[in-house]
């Protein structure tokens, strides 16, 4: 007589790795055969997808793409992607059984028999919407951190700047006034062409700081660096002391980088800003920019770079504080002077550009911060 209780129960895999496939409750393991038709399903299938066996084998795996998906034909150009390549990634959004949508990332595997033909394709996916929402987390985090570097360097800047508006503004009135009671048309002429030319120089001014200060999205470009060292010198220049003289040496041709512009000019600034702040009286800051070839000497990398370096003639960094001088609200200058996130942007910002940060100080001598990035592919 047979049990009935056994023909209740699900026959137990026999093969250990099928064991093995089944006991996975994080991954959705399944097989597709070559049209894409659900021939297995493992338990974090079921735990992740929502659909138990009997209710998915046989039906095909665009039921779990989004709608758009599948009206621009996502689910074939993958599979069509791994009969061809043997392999297909992919990460969007997927739909569970109950109409709810997570973030999946996915690889799709081409499966061949001993003769090394295609018998299916074995599919494995992860929930990760997690880890992407922690990740936009922390972008919108660091957005929020660039904007604040952005306002404390207007705040460095301010002293200077407005020293050089009152300037413009004494231009102006002076020679309005002059041009107002002169019968001369000459000098009337002159008078207004210096309204002019100080007129012009207060808006290109202010058409620096209106683009520095704009809080926009981040944005990588194709940049040319000597633009960009003129507009960040054109700003510096008014937040540095009469006694500090800044040297400028661009190497010719310089080839195009690609980054976010305003994130770099903003590392730019807290180089040049930490430059200034480290020399006491009289000194001098060197900004050389140059393109170099590396083969791993730094940090590994390898390739063409541009390298930004800024050298200054300050009292240097002691060797026991140099490895941390990149960590976060870690700062040598007095309490009120810095937040200590400056150069962790710094380090962040190259390290999200496929570059690297590196520097060289000795006590009483100065300070050289070397900034790394890479030459922008060639193309449209």
């Amino acid at each position: 007589m047979v049990s009935t209780d056994r023909l209740d129960q699900p026959e137990v895999p026999t093969n250990r790795y099928e064991q093995l496939v089944q006991s996975v409750v994080d991954y959705a393991i399944y097989m597709l055969d070559p049209a894409g038709n659900v021939v297995s399903w493992n338990a974090g299938a079921e735990r992740i997808k929502g659909y138990r066996a009997d209710e998915i084998i046989g039906q095909h795996f665009s039921v779990f793409f989004t709608p758009r998906d599948c009206v621009e034909g996502r689910p074939g150009q993958l599979l069509r992607q791994a009969l061809e390549q043997g392999v297909a990634q992919d990460e969007g959004w997927r739909v569970r059984k109950d109409g709810t949508q997570f973030w999946a990332l996915a690889a799709l595997d081409v499966i061949r028999d001993e003769q090394g033909q295609i018998v299916g394709l074995a599919k494995v996916t992860r929930d990760i919407t997690d880890r992407r929402e922690s990740a936009l987390q922390l972008d919108a985090m660091r957005a929020q951190l660039f904007q604040a570097q952005k306002l404390e360097a207007l705040g460095q800047l301010t002293g200077g700047l407005a020293h050089d508006f009152n300037n413009l503004l004494t231009i102006i009135l002076s020679s309005a006034r002059l041009a107002a009671s002169s019968q001369d048309p000459e000098r009337v002429r002159r008078l207004l062409e210096h309204i002019l030319d100080a007129g012009q120089r207060g808006t290109q001014l202010t058409q620096r700081l209106l683009s520095f200060a704009r809080h926009q999205q981040l944005n990588v470009t194709r940049i040319a660096p000597a633009e960009l060292i003129d507009s960040t010198r054109g700003l510096l220049e008014h937040a540095l002391p009469s006694e500090i003289v800044l040297e400028q040496h661009l190497q010719p041709d310089v080839p195009m980088i690609q980054a976010d512009a305003g994130q770099l000019q903003m590392v730019l600034l807290n180089l040049l800003f930490n430059a200034r702040d480290a020399i006491e009286g009289e000194g001098s800051i060197r900004l050389e920019v140059n393109a170099v070839e590396l083969s791993g000497e730094v940090e590994g990398l390898h390739g063409s770079f541009v390298c930004f370096d800024v050298q200054d003639t300050g009292q240097g960094i002691e060797a026991k504080v140099l490895p941390r001088i990149f960590e976060p609200f870690f700062t040598t200058k007095a309490f009120g002077k810095g937040t200590g996130l400056g150069l962790s942007q710094v380090y962040g910002f190259a390290k999200q550009s496929n570059g690297a940060i590196c520097v060289i100080s000795e006590v009483g001598v100065g300070t050289r911060m070397s900034l790394y990035l890479p030459v922008a592919q060639i193309g449209p």
